[in-house]
Parts: structure tokens; sequence; C-alpha cells
């Protein structure tokens, strides 16, 4: 049996009369301090939350009471907003 041809694909040449354009996002590398006060945030957070707990209360702020959870959470929760920017 004869064997088929094989068909070659045409090179694609563009059109002269259209000016390519070039559209390149430039993406700017995050700086080091990102990471670094995303990690603090993060450490900071949790030791506020670990010392609220441990002291029934009495510390990081006593006035504050419940609060202080607002504030170890928010420093958390800042962190996690910067690392999204972090590239």
């Amino acid at each position: 049996m004869p064997k088929s041809r094989v068909r070659q694909k045409k090179v694609y040449t563009p059109p002269t009369d259209v000016v390519p354009r070039v559209t390149r996002v430039s993406r700017k590398q995050s700086g080091i301090w990102l990471p670094i006060t995303a990690v603090s945030l993060i450490v900071a957070g949790i030791a506020w939350l670990v010392v609220f707990y441990l002291s029934q209360g009495q510390y990081p702020v006593l006035s504050w009471r419940y609060w202080n959870l607002a504030i170890g959470f928010g420093a958390m929760v800042s962190a996690l907003v910067l690392l999204a920017r972090w590239r």
C-alpha cells in the first residue's frame, strides 16, 4: 500500500501593513522590607494573643479587654494583606 504524503504546515507571516504592538507588563519586584514586615506582624500578633490568654486578660492592656483579640488578629490579617502583594 502506498504511503500518504505528510502535510506540512505553512509558516505564519504577519501582514506588513499592520504594526505589531508590544504589550509588556512590567512587574516590579517587592522590596526586602515586605516579607520581613509581614513575618514580624504575624509573630507580634501571635505573641499578643498568647500573652493575653496566658495572663487571663491582664496584659498587654487591661482596659482594652477583648479588643486585645482584635489587635492580635488584626496584626495577622494585615500581614496576610502584605503577603498578598508580595511578588
